[in-house]
């Protein structure tokens, strides 16, 4: 019975992020993080896709960029300052944004 348990509860975790990361692209039009980040070319901020490259196979990322997310900052893409994620966002719709862009 406890091996069920454990099944189930590893299946719902899986699930669940998927289904964040899914989410994700919702909540980042939800933000209005495309108005300077698109999926495949710089405009104003760095494109989706080289955000997902240039931390690829850090296992850190996520925690870096819900930081980065949140706080806000600049120097890693270039000079241009990304500003602060107002307070409206929670930190668990910037986990999912992050996941989604990592993913």
């Amino acid at each position: 019975m406890k091996v069920q348990h454990v099944l189930m509860l590893t299946a719902g975790l899986l699930l669940s992020n998927v289904a964040m990361a899914d989410d994700g692209a919702a909540l980042m039009k939800k933000h209005n993080c495309g108005t300077c980040h698109h999926a495949e070319k710089k405009t104003v901020g760095p494109g989706i896709k080289a955000i997902a490259e240039k931390y690829k196979g850090d296992a850190t990322a996520a925690d870096k960029l819900a930081a980065k997310v949140r706080k806000g900052g600049s120097g890693v893409f270039g000079s241009m300052a990304m500003p602060a994620t107002p307070a409206k966002a929670s930190d668990e719709d910037i986990k999912a944004m992050v996941a989604y862009i990592l993913k």
